[in-house]
């Protein structure tokens, strides 16, 4: 869902006319968001996949890797260099925003590969030969890519705090009535405080959590800046599910690692949002540097 929003608030009326109204019918279906290369994760700056302008047609080459869904979409929006980054005023200027037919791409220029995690997310290496994109799906103007992207990135951040926001709850459920239904020592373990006391501080840090989520989605939603509220919603949205997720499996016991239970499942899943779409240490430099004015780390 993300994806388009750089389409919704960067595109020219044909490329909204094109795509929106399909996407919102299920005829185009999934997109993905092509940004990030195998030596440029957090610094996306650092992108080097280039696409030259020949014509009416963009040339793209290059790289990308933890690409979600690109085998199952039918769109992407690419952030490529049009300008070469040492040309550049700034590190952030000379990049655009491509839309890319994925159906037309795939074996012309394009090649996916996936990549094997440890769970069950259908993310990509993609591999660019002089893939042709026309010059008509450039969104924006040439250059200024990057602070189109961001939009999409907020969103991207709300939307993976409101996921972490279901994890908690699925992990907080599960306790919950695991603890009122297993029985040691004559008694529910639940009645043990060691027990309930977990659970309940998990509630605490979901709800608190949910309301920071919330509040960022308000911003974004009333076009107000909310890069800030987005990371931070996402910092606490993560921290809440891992902390669910730890202490569902605790209250599990052994059970928690048994496949029937879907806790183990869950909990090797909710942790990647310590580490993506950003991790929690560059968030933490974000507030440290943007908000409390301290000086860069890095």
């Amino acid at each position: 869902m993300y994806t388009m929003g750089t389409i919704l608030r960067h595109g020219s009326p044909a490329q909204k006319q094109a795509y929106l109204p399909k996407i919102a019918t299920g005829e185009l279906r999934l997109q993905a968001f092509g940004v990030t290369e195998p030596d440029a994760g957090t610094d996306t700056t650092r992108i080097s996949t280039f696409a030259r302008r020949e014509g009416d047609s963009y040339i793209v080459s290059g790289r990308k890797i933890w690409i979600s869904r690109a085998e199952h979409s039918d769109l992407m929006v690419l952030l490529c260099r049009t300008q070469k980054r040492e040309d550049a005023a700034k590190p952030s200027d000379g990049m655009s925003v491509l839309i890319v037919d994925m159906r037309q791409a795939v074996g012309n220029g394009l090649t996916i590969r996936p990549v094997r995690t440890m769970l069950n997310h259908a993310t990509t290496e993609l591999f660019f030969e002089d893939l042709e994109v026309p010059a008509a799906n450039l969104v924006g103007e040439e250059g200024k890519g990057f602070r189109y992207i961001l939009d999409g990135m907020n969103a991207e951040r709300i939307l993976i705090a409101s996921e972490c926001i279901g994890d908690a709850k699925f992990f907080i459920d599960r306790a919950s009535a695991y603890a009122k239904e297993r029985n040691v020592f004559g008694r529910a373990i639940g009645e043990n405080q060691g027990v309930q006391f977990p659970i309940a501080r998990a509630y605490v840090q979901m709800t608190a959590a949910a309301h920071m989520v919330d509040h960022a989605a308000g911003l974004f939603e009333a076009g107000e800046p909310c890069g800030t509220e987005a990371n931070m919603a996402k910092l606490t949205a993560s921290e809440a599910s891992w902390y669910a997720a730890d202490m569902a499996l605790q209250t599990h016991g052994g059970f928690g690692f048994a496949e029937e239970y879907d806790i183990e499942r869950k909990f090797r899943e909710t942790r990647l949002y310590q580490v993506a779409p950003i991790s929690t240490n560059l968030i933490l430099s974000h507030v440290a540097t943007h908000v409390l004015d301290l000086p860069k780390s890095f």
